[in-house]
């Protein structure tokens, strides 16, 4: 993990995972049926949610028939939290690990983990097939149009249960994936089926480490975990819909591949600046993608995002090339702890390339709202001169307030017409400018620019606990352009 507090949204550009570890995500090519199966223990089924009331899918919330109508009932809305993301997830299990001896557990399923890496694609397969020939409904929770995208259920289910020894974490984590499954339509139902596919395929490919013991290990690490985003999700049941109904009011092409996308959400949509959404289009059913806010939260209730169209980008093509005014879209949840420390008078320096200038945007806003003379730098990273799209608009946001200065930075040619532009990379740029010891630090953009940045801050002194950025591993594997 380059830094302990990270957002998992892709600054409103990646469009080519689901985005939050979901649970149904299948694979591009359906793999061929299995045969002759061992058929593993069944994993103990879940018992009801703590409130006791089982979790039924709202009126408008058909997995197999989605639609737009913006009518349904508005519950009071919970205030977000910066939720835990999983690379601070890893990074605090990682140390956590090294003091504290494995239990038996964790120990077998530690083996089953390092004998399936090697075949985790095999594995992967092996598992959709199996789901979806034992469990043929489920099916419908899937997109038509299937991603090269590998399962993020596979890999959210493994992690956990590798990490089953540390119950606080693993709570925290597991109930925020609770949550945001219920866009998905996941029911209490759902999580014996894909536990007893999880198995099926763990035994099938690591035959050496499978034994009695260890599909039992298996077995009480995927009953805790279920049953931890069971209780989560009916929780937040009781106080926030499955997701929001926006309607398009805005759409403005910056270029012919950005664009600035305005909604108007149907009932009080509450966030944080910094944070991130889920988008779902009426083009692609089941389809969700993450988007970034690209401004802090405004009166009249007004949501922003920025969209970069990226090769085979469903959700971000759909945005772009076809959205129009009187368009209605879905929003999930708001996520991610990029947001602003207001305890501290510390500087903020704001580093972002290409559309991560969105939430940079928002952070700045937020400070101005706050009415406090805070320091902040920006520093706004593109290829070329022609890239900057949305420099205007920083540029009269530094023009408004004195505390802010805003840097072009572009890495070939010459910013023109700028007289404070930088040409080089980015990274470069901001050692250049240092040093920032006094400041926190806030990264958004490719996962390039994101490790470089990370470097370059940590060179010039900014400690770890002051950087916060766009989780990496999750703009790698939504193929962040």
């Amino acid at each position: 993990m380059d830094a302990p507090t990270t957002a998992t949204a892709d600054s409103g550009s990646s469009d080519d995972s689901s985005g939050d570890w979901g649970w149904f995500t299948p694979l591009k090519n359906s793999p061929e049926e299995p045969r002759k199966l061992r058929e593993p223990q069944k994993p103990q089924g879940p018992r009801e949610p703590q409130d006791h009331r089982r979790q039924q899918p709202p009126s408008h919330t058909s997995p197999t028939s989605p639609t737009y109508p913006i009518d349904h009932p508005a519950p009071a809305p919970r205030p977000p939290a910066p939720e835990p993301t999983l690379d601070s997830f890893t990074a605090a299990v990682s140390s956590a690990t090294v003091a504290t001896p494995a239990s038996p557990d964790a120990i077998l399923i530690r083996r089953t983990m390092a004998e399936i890496e090697p075949v985790a694609d095999k594995v992967t397969s092996y598992f959709y097939a199996l789901l979806f020939l034992r469990h043929p409904d489920l099916r419908v929770m899937f997109p038509a149009a299937m991603d090269v995208q590998r399962d993020r259920l596979f890999k959210a289910l493994v992690t956990a249960a590798k990490h089953v020894d540390d119950a606080e974490i693993l709570t925290e984590y597991l109930s925020h994936l609770g949550r945001g499954h219920r866009k998905y339509g996941t029911l209490a139902g759902h999580y014996p089926a894909v536990g007893e596919c999880l198995l099926g395929a763990l035994s099938r490919h690591a035959t050496s480490s499978w034994s009695a013991e260890t599909e039992a290990a298996w077995v009480r690490a995927y009953t805790a975990v279920s049953q931890i985003m069971i209780d989560a999700a009916a929780e937040d049941e009781a106080v926030a819909p499955a997701w929001w109904q926006a309607e398009v009011i805005a759409h403005e092409l910056r270029t012919p591949e950005i664009a600035v996308v305005t909604v108007r959400p149907d009932q009080p949509y509450p966030f944080l600046a910094g944070q991130y959404t889920t988008v779902e289009t009426p083009w692609w059913p089941r389809v969700w993608r993450h988007y970034s806010f690209a401004t802090a939260p405004r009166a009249d209730g007004l949501l922003s995002f920025h969209v970069k169209a990226v090769p085979a980008g469903w959700v971000s093509n759909a945005l772009v090339r076809r959205a129009r005014p009187g368009d209605v879209i879905r929003l999930g949840a708001p996520g991610g702890s990029m947001t602003v420390d207001h305890t501290t008078r510390n500087g903020l320096l704001c580093v972002g390339g290409g559309t991560g200038i969105a939430p940079i945007k928002a952070l700045v806003e937020d400070v101005a709202e706050r009415g406090t003379r805070r320091p902040v730098e920006v520093f706004y990273g593109a290829r070329s001169d022609y890239d900057l799209y949305d420099i205007d608009t920083m540029l009269r946001l530094e023009q408004v307030h004195p505390w802010l200065s805003v840097r072009p930075v572009v890495a070939t040619g010459a910013v023109r017409g700028r007289p404070n532009g930088v040409s080089g990379q980015l990274p470069d740029a901001v050692r250049r400018y240092g040093p920032w010891r006094e400041y926190d630090a806030y990264l958004s953009g490719p996962p390039g620019l994101i490790r470089s940045g990370v470097d370059a801050l940590l060179g010039v002194g900014i400690p770890s606990d002051r950087i916060r950025h766009d989780s990496v591993e999750e703009l790698v594997t939504t193929g962040y352009r």
